[in-house]
């Protein structure tokens, strides 16, 4: 196995590619009471056009099939479901999809093994019929549905389709009513075959392991010994310029929330692992810098009531998408987005302020070094990364490679007003 050792937070990564192409990370945590795994797949709400391995012609499939397949897979043939069956063991099992990976996993203190066979089992041994498919898409449906009301969500779709005007991120993970009709048992035995084979999925362990001994149960556990070839994945063409400015939905809320994007044109096809992981760290730096808790413009919007609380900040980003988002409650978020503004731009015409800089940096090394205290946040952040094409470790090995100069030019790069959008739901008006 190969050995990846992080002197900085005292960590080694066992890591093995199978002869099957399943990649299997282990991360032991010496005397920690607590085991977690996830196996994940490579397939996510915006893989919905693809060729199939030794195949020539183009599969095209409904929106929220991932998610719909992610459902399915708990459901066995005697009519148990592995959730609860892993639940009966003392286990906490759950799953969830994303844009680029569907994720199963558990929890446990105890039933380690036993959990493993499980979940082993029904990730490898799908059972999709006619009635069952149909009954999902009535739960589905109501999932839907839920979201459609639930304004945290509304007001991130609408800024994802505010900013995008192709790209597949701006579909709902779960897809609409009228999409998840029709997905049938074919399409999702057609998309369990093409995406879950072992060489398109990791596995990530995180707990008191001895990483030989594991990956001999998870090779005895094995169905698939063989090779797979290519998934080649199809992807629109996304314009570097954004859909519209801005958009106003009303739902029943107490205050406005809203979300400013700002769409970000790296293609990170092309970029190496470092500069990708440089650019995350130095963004993040910038977002708490200019509206992060320790901000000035954060302690004025919070004191003239124009913010009641500290804003969510993030840099979103795969191989086929990369935004900032930032998500906030406010009675006047029109007013927010013009003050971020002008403070980007007093930013963009003055020096960076060092110590501010210095000390948002060393905030950041800390939760990142934190991350490495709970062997959840371990596997979700080594998965989600090895998805991206990158090693979680390296935002601990380039931290230092982030100066005040390279920050102050992806500020200039990135940070622009013209691909900026804001999304808003207002209070329903009686």
């Amino acid at each position: 196995m190969q050995i990846i050792e992080n002197s900085k937070v005292k960590e080694k990564l066992y890591v093995e590619k199978l002869e099957n192409g399943l990649t299997v990370m282990i991360m032991p945590k010496a005397n920690i009471q607590k085991k977690y795994m996830i196996w994940a797949t490579n397939f996510g709400s915006i893989d919905n056009r693809f060729i199939a391995p030794n195949e020539k012609e183009e599969t095209s499939i409904p929106d929220g099939v991932a998610h719909f397949l992610e459902h399915k897979m708990f459901e066995q043939p005697n009519g148990t479901n592995s959730l609860d069956t892993l639940t009966a063991l003392g286990v906490n099992a759950n799953a969830y999809t994303t844009t680029d990976h569907t994720s199963y996993l558990f929890e446990c203190t105890d039933n380690f093994i036993p959990a493993l066979d499980e979940l082993m089992d029904y990730v490898q041994n799908p059972y999709f019929t006619d009635e069952n498919v149909e009954k999902e898409k009535g739960i589905i449906g109501q999932e839907i549905k839920m979201y459609d009301d639930y304004p945290q969500w509304a007001v991130y779709m609408n800024a994802m389709r505010n900013m995008y005007k192709n790209n597949p991120i701006k579909i709902d993970i779960a897809g609409t009513i009228e999409s998840i009709s029709k997905i049938d048992k074919e399409v999702l035995y057609k998309c369990y075959n093409t995406f879950y084979h072992p060489s398109n999925m990791v596995m990530c362990f995180a707990g008191d392991f001895e990483p030989e001994k594991l990956l001999e149960e998870v090779k005895k556990r094995l169905k698939s010994t063989e090779k797979h070839g290519e998934i080649k994945r199809i992807y629109p063409e996304e314009p570097g310029e954004i859909v519209k400015k801005e958009s106003v939905q009303k739902m029943e809320v107490s205050m406005p929330i809203f979300v400013i994007g700002i769409k970000d044109s790296l293609d990170n096809k092309n970029c190496n692992n470092d500069s990708i992981i440089k650019k995350h760290i130095a963004i993040e730096i910038l977002l708490n810098m200019l509206i992060g808790k320790s901000s000035k413009l954060y302690k004025d919007l919070y004191e003239s009531e124009l913010i009641t609380g500290e804003p969510y900040l993030e840099y979103e980003f795969s191989k086929q998408y990369a935004h900032i988002a930032i998500t906030g409650q406010s009675n006047n978020p029109k007013q927010v987005l013009e003050k971020l503004q002008e403070e980007i731009k007093k930013m963009k015409s003055n020096e960076i302020d060092l110590e501010h800089f210095k000390r948002i940096k060393n905030m950041i090394y800390g939760n990142y070094v934190k991350e490495y205290d709970d062997v959840a946040e371990i596997c979700r952040m080594f998965v989600a990364d090895y998805m991206k094409g990158i090693n979680s470790f390296g935002y601990i090995e380039n931290y230092k490679q982030v100066t005040p100069e390279y920050t102050k030019q992806v500020l200039n790069e990135v940070f622009n007003e013209e691909k900026t959008v804001i999304s808003i739901i207002e209070k329903c008006t009686n």
